[in-house]
């Protein structure tokens, strides 16, 4: 979830309108629906962007779909890498619009933000957002991290938790995205949280073929999946147990540049965020995953299926 562009001023502070709850989440938008400073509009279409992982490609194209049945004029980036590109482009204009993650995109934007409970991140998101962006309602899906070892590591080592990591420093390997090394949610984290200090790190991909494949082999002994990945309880692997909470909750969020956030816009994904679920999102991945199927015909048959797209 590469990462050479420089975020200039990522950290300026957002002006923040008035919080108000909703049905799934809270928003920065008043009672009315107005946008925030100046309003936004999606009359000359909207380009979305996704990072380099299956599900986000999912999110992307049920946005479009949603979007599309609303009479927004839509375009997909697909696969555009880390939030090291992908949030500067949406700064930049190159995109308008990404699903993103509470917990991750939070601890991106601050990585010292104490917030654990979905409202809490809502509005300290709200907060952390450099100008120009906000978040949206965020969804009743969600999706963690989660850091996996085979049955026998599990049992060879003894591990449970994150914790019990601890007791084998200097012997085991990790196996991650590039960028794990140097997140809280992962490397620096791992180390800080829970005192671990892995033997080696080997930069691999974002819950994809490459980690997955190394897991399986050998190469690595803890593997940084995500938990809506259909292949960690078809491989019989076991998420280690986070009792420190390291790993904050991560709904799924829609992030927005303010210059396309109208009110069409914001109904049609708050839409789709009150109908997605876990278990259907899973479901989704599985199909990308693994029956091959485009994740773009899946997320229109989704989309049709519950009546959120003709």
């Amino acid at each position: 979830m590469n990462r050479r562009t420089i975020l200039g001023g990522l950290f300026a502070a957002a002006t923040v309108p008035a919080l108000t709850a909703c049905a799934s989440g809270i928003t920065s938008l008043d009672n009315e629906g107005a946008t925030s400073a100046g309003g936004g509009s999606s009359k000359g279409g909207i380009t979305i962007g996704t990072a380099n992982f299956t599900e986000n490609q999912v999110l992307g194209y049920l946005y479009a779909a949603v979007l599309e049945q609303a009479g927004v004029k839509v375009k997909v980036r697909p696969n555009l890498g880390t939030r090291e590109i992908v949030i500067p482009a949406l700064r930049g204009g190159d995109i308008d619009l990404l699903p993103e993650y509470q917990g991750a995109l939070l601890n991106y934007l601050d990585p010292k933000a104490t917030a654990a409970e979905q409202g809490a991140m809502q509005n300290a998101l709200t907060l952390a957002l450099p100008s120009g962006l906000q978040v949206l309602p965020y969804g009743t899906a969600e999706d963690s991290d989660a850091f996996v070892v085979t049955r026998e590591t599990a049992k060879k080592y003894g591990l449970t938790s994150l914790a019990d990591l601890a007791k084998q420093n200097g012997k085991l390997i990790l196996g991650a995205a590039p960028e794990v090394k140097k997140r809280q949610v992962g490397v620096v984290g791992l180390k800080d949280v829970y005192g671990v200090e892995f033997k080696e790190f080997k930069s691999l991909d974002s819950d994809g073929p490459l980690v997955k494949g190394a897991l399986k082999k050998g190469d690595v002994d803890v593997a940084n999946l995500f938990t809506t990945d259909t292949d960690i309880e078809a491989n019989d692997w076991v998420v280690l147990a986070d009792p420190e909470h390291l790993i904050p909750s991560q709904h799924i969020v829609p992030l927005i540049a303010d210059r396309k956030a109208d009110d069409t816009v914001r109904k049609a994904l708050a839409r789709l965020g009150n109908v997605l679920t876990t278990e259907q999102l899973t479901e989704l991945n599985r199909q990308v995953d693994k029956d091959k199927k485009d994740p773009e015909d899946v997320a229109n048959a989704y989309a049709e299926q519950h009546g959120l797209a003709k």
